[in-house]
């Protein structure tokens, strides 16, 4: 149990450090706005040097499609429209469980919209026990949890990609609905760029091949990230607080340990910039994402991204190139996932629903390995129970 009493001291400083950011953050602000018009003047100039020097730079920054310094209001969503959403859970595996396995559980979510259907509301659970999925990730020095997040990615990317298109390809009153397939986070699978390409190619492909067939079918594909963090599209201000001609880190910073000279807004959030800039319903202008990750994607399949003022909060939203690139629908897209925000209450209500299909609790974590000892002592096994340290936790009488 927290002793409450024991960390009260610390409170006081914890207050005055944040107070103390919360003034610094505004000043960053301020310059970052300043930065922010200057480079609407030279954006052809500056995205010019990006290009040129991208492999010599030592930050990732995202370049503008659209005028730096303009907000766009999102139209109303179209009456009749579906939307699609899965989210994914799991179970760990123990040693000191009845059996060394793992869960994974798939909720699936099919709204729709002016339509007069019934949604579709559901989760795939699936149980991983073989000797190869349980020790494959060694040979790559990866733990089985970590390994089991990614398995459960390509497990939300290749169910969305499924429903979706078995719902619309059908021909008849579907195909023409305006449709959307919403995924709870990025579309830029980051995380995958520091693994071995032997582990990256047993998870990397499959979700590019859902997304893949996503396109052919013409539905859009949308990454709904909040509390986002990143600085990728401020990063790009830094190219205009660069004091040389060409933006060559490797050459003129290569052999600097302190602060860079280009870091005069280190810290700002994007979201925290646009929270400032935009009103509820407008977005941010259209960047198009350059990390590193992405050179391995299609390039109609290059994640672009905005920022969204959705009310409650400034949301960083993500498209492949090919929805980025067809105004209608890229516009349509976002009226819906506003209007799923709205019926959420501030989260898409789809994704939220996606999650409480997929979320598996304690209660359910127990008749999991109950139903398990059961078909383990009705095959013929024996001594089947769970560990005396995992028992005498469950009996604890502190």
């Amino acid at each position: 149990m927290l002793d409450l009493s024991k960390i009260a001291g610390q409170i006081p400083g914890i207050s005055k450090h944040m107070h103390k950011e919360a003034i610094a953050s505004r000043e960053r602000l301020k310059l970052a706005e300043k930065l922010q018009q200057q480079a609407v003047r030279r954006i052809t100039q500056l995205i010019e040097n990006q290009t040129e020097f991208r492999d010599r730079l030592i930050f990732a920054a995202a370049t503008p499609v659209e005028p730096l310094d303009k907000c766009f209001d999102i139209q109303p969503a179209p009456y009749s429209h579906s939307v699609f959403a899965t989210d994914g859970s799991q179970i760990s595996p123990s040693h000191h469980e009845i059996a060394y396995c793992y869960l994974i559980n798939i909720g699936q979510i099919m709204l729709h919209y002016g339509q007069s259907l019934h949604p579709l509301l559901d989760n795939l659970p699936e149980v991983f026990y073989k000797t190869e999925d349980l020790y494959v990730s060694r040979q790559w020095g990866i733990r089985l949890e970590e390994w089991m997040g990614y398995r459960r990615t390509v497990s939300e990317a290749v169910a969305l990609a499924e429903m979706a298109c078995n719902w619309v390809l059908p021909p008849g009153e579907h195909h023409d609905t305006p449709n959307l397939a919403l995924v709870d986070g990025s579309l830029i699978y980051w995380f995958l760029d520091g693994l071995p390409v032997e582990a990256r190619n047993k998870i990397l492909p499959p979700i590019l091949a859902s997304c893949e067939r996503l396109e052919a079918t013409k539905i859009p594909l949308m990454g709904y990230v909040s509390a986002s963090r990143s600085t990728e599209g401020l990063n790009f201000l830094r190219l205009e607080t660069c004091h040389h001609e060409h933006p060559n880190c490797v050459v003129h910073c290569g052999d600097l340990t302190d602060k860079y000279p280009c870091q005069k807004i280190d810290s700002l959030r994007d979201s925290t910039f646009w929270a400032h800039q935009l009103q509820p319903g407008q977005r941010s202008p259209l960047y198009r994402s350059n990390l590193r990750i992405l050179d391995l994607y299609q390039e109609s399949q290059r994640v672009h991204f905005c920022y969204l003022n959705v009310g409650a909060e400034i949301a960083r939203i993500e498209v492949p190139a090919w929805v980025a690139e067809d105004t209608a629908l890229f516009e349509q897209s976002l009226s819906i996932v506003l209007a799923q925000v709205h019926k959420g209450y501030g989260y898409p209500v789809a994704l939220a629903e996606a999650h409480n299909q997929a979320v598996v609790r304690g209660g359910d974590r127990a008749r999991f390995f109950a139903l398990l000892e059961q078909q383990l002592i009705k095959a013929g096994l024996r001594n089947v129970g769970t560990s005396y340290k995992e028992a005498r936790k469950r009996g604890s009488i502190a």
